[in-house]
């Protein structure tokens, strides 16, 4: 069975459906305690499970973690919007968390996660105790960078990988995400090129969705939620000059710089991201 939890549980047998937000949601539930609520990186094909499968085996020895499929993601949804994505994401994670009786939460993202965790804190902040992100812009449609170019090479390789899903783009695109190309294995590009090519129904949603751009910049320092970020040193898709204005603007934020790193740390640096996060959500 491939991509195992470090504790042996696979998707399969961690996944469940609920009814949240007129849709169908597909999550993962695991472990127990406090929970904590995981949103996954952007891109072709992935999932909940290929972010966060190599550290929830421990942070579930800590905390309830659950790991959401976003809007038009693996099998959540589909739906067809017209605002902006990281707004319907933080709102069909609430959504969640309502349908499990879940009040209050951790929340950790990467990449679009950290940004809808962002979101949340800001437009949910009564369900928002701590947040993690990172690898994720301020604005819904990216921002101006002071520094790095943009469009971004990650940019440009998921708009090509998301026109023409050939398995050859779909490597390409991982190649520049990840760091360490001999983490792009064949059996992750069949998994991601499967993972977003399975259903006609949710390529046709994704088509017809628009998400309009918007600038949290404003709204950043009313965020009351402790914030860790962690961004990868060598991120080729959201430069990390972007988490460095994020610690500017929130007064109760730190940053972690992973080195050797792209843009998928929990996925390229599983145990320096794990201990970076049980620390922070533990209050170490």
């Amino acid at each position: 069975m491939p991509f195992i939890a470090s504790n042996g549980l696979t998707e399969e047998g961690t996944a469940k459906t609920i009814t949240a937000g007129g849709m169908t949601v597909h999550y993962h539930d695991v472990g127990e305690g406090e929970p904590v609520l995981f949103l996954h990186s952007y891109g072709p094909g992935t999932t909940a499970w290929i972010t966060f499968h190599k550290t929830v085996g421990a942070l579930s020895q800590h905390f309830r973690c659950i790991l959401i499929d976003l809007p038009n993601f693996a099998k959540t949804g589909p739906i067809v919007y017209r605002e902006g994505v990281h707004a319907v994401q933080a709102r069909i994670a609430v959504a969640l968390l309502d349908a499990l009786g879940v009040a209050r939460a951790y929340w950790v993202g990467n990449s679009q996660g950290g940004q809808s965790a962002m979101v949340a804190a800001i437009t949910y902040p009564e369900r928002v105790q701590k947040f993690v992100m990172g690898g994720s812009h301020i604005g819904t449609g990216g921002d101006r960078y002071l520094m790095a170019n943009r469009p971004s090479e990650g940019s440009r390789a998921t708009r090509r990988a998301l026109d023409d899903p050939r398995r050859e783009n779909i490597a390409h695109y991982l190649r520049v995400h990840i760091d360490d190309e001999s983490l792009v294995t064949d059996e992750l590009v069949d998994y991601i090129h499967r993972a977003h090519t399975w259903s006609p129904e949710f390529i046709e949603a994704r088509r017809q969705s628009v998400s309009l751009p918007h600038d949290y910049t404003p709204e950043l320092a009313g965020i009351k939620a402790p914030v860790l970020l962690i961004h990868g040193r060598y991120d080729r898709m959201v430069a990390f000059e972007v988490s460095i204005a994020i610690l500017n603007h929130i007064a109760d934020s730190r940053l972690v710089l992973l080195n050797n790193c792209g843009h998928w740390p929990p996925f390229e640096k599983p145990a320096e991201w794990t201990a970076q996060v049980l620390a922070f959500l533990k209050g170490y």
